[in-house]
């Protein structure tokens, strides 16, 4: 069952989105929804930034990447995220007097000075920045809800689990957790995991134009350039880059480059899913591996279950957005993944 903190959530507060015609929050039983607008919970309110710290603490609890991790006082062993934060104090000389300009940046890469981490920072993109109080942070904090559903890593706040399907969903989790999850690290060129180079490097190449000729008039290289795996252009020595761990120490990314392979977002925190080559997001990493319920929002566990246009659902979720009816075995309307029943699908074209 949903615990009490996630089903109050933006409780009374009315949706972003419906510009003041949903009056509060009134949570649906089982979707993720208002069950007055049908809009997200995200859209009425987001998660404290405590629950947001204890959802990725969980993430990275029980994996190798723990050590960002503490644990909570009084919290019964529970880890918290140790969330790395940056505040900048520029001063200000404008005035008669010189007073200082404070920035808090609410995420930063961890282990970095100071001017590294802003020149990591300076690389993404101005709107994307997570600059508190802008909408850079709070885009960050989306990220976080659509990457990393808290459902997809804790069965307790799951829905659409039978009975001895518990038992499967932490088994998938712990193997995700051992086997792809990771956590972006940066660093200059080729000093990435302490300046270790694993293997024939795929993203460095020689550049022939700058090749000088030898005193026994061989060619020979002067130079050796990394080129990000992304968009595939060459990276300045100076500016700095993301690793993947997962990838080896041979591959790199510009910080602006670094996103999921599916989606194309910018990884929340460097946090990534490897498979098949290339970063995912946590949420479309478990798609690849499990479907996903378009009712619920959560992961099938079942192998019995209703598909429709290339969607899934859990069978007892394969109801009618408006009035619930359920629509196994009934005719349908589908309307992006929304199902509504031909009674409500002929009211709606009223």
């Amino acid at each position: 069952q949903m615990s009490g903190n996630q089903a109050q959530l933006g409780r009374g507060v009315p949706c972003l989105r419906c510009r003041g015609t949903c009056t509060g929050f009134e949570p649906h039983s089982w979707r993720k929804i208002c069950k007055s607008c049908k809009c997200s919970q995200e859209e009425h309110s987001l998660s404290s930034e405590l629950d947001d710290d204890r959802k990725i603490g969980r993430l990275l609890a029980d994996s190798k990447y723990s050590t960002l991790t503490a644990r909570l006082k009084g919290g019964d062993g529970v880890r918290i995220y140790k969330r790395n934060r940056m505040i900048v104090t520029n001063p200000n000389i404008s005035g008669k007097d010189p007073t200082f300009d404070t920035i808090t940046y609410e995420w930063a890469p961890p282990g970095l000075a100071q001017k590294l981490a802003m020149q990591y920072m300076e690389l993404i993109p101005k709107e994307l920045q997570p600059v508190a109080g802008t909408d850079g942070a709070l885009q960050r904090r989306r990220r976080l809800t659509r990457q990393l559903p808290l459902y997809d890593q804790d069965p307790a706040q799951c829905r659409g689990l039978a009975e001895g399907e518990h038992r499967l969903m932490e088994e998938f989790v712990k193997k995700y957790k051992a086997e792809a999850l990771g956590v972006g690290e940066v660093a200059l060129p080729g000093q990435g995991g302490g300046g270790k180079d694993e293997g024939t490097p795929q993203d460095k190449s020689i550049d022939s134009s700058k090749a000088t000729e030898s005193t026994n008039g061989a060619l020979e290289s002067t130079a050796r350039h990394y080129r990000c795996e992304t968009c595939k252009q060459a990276v300045p020595g100076d500016c700095p880059v993301v690793y993947a761990e997962r990838a080896g120490y041979s591959h790199q990314w510009h910080p602006a480059c670094f996103v999921c392979c599916h989606c194309s977002e910018p990884l929340v925190d460097l946090i990534y899913f490897w498979k098949g080559g290339v970063p995912w997001c946590g949420r479309h990493y478990c798609e690849t591996l499990r479907p996903r319920c378009a009712g619920c929002d959560e992961l099938i566990f079942s192998e019995d279950y209703q598909q429709a246009e290339g969607l899934a659902w859990h069978k007892k979720h394969f109801a009618c957005l408006e009035c619930e009816t359920p629509l196994a075995g009934k005719p349908f309307a589908l309307a992006n993944t929304s199902l509504l029943c031909t009674i409500c699908s002929q009211s709606k074209r009223l």
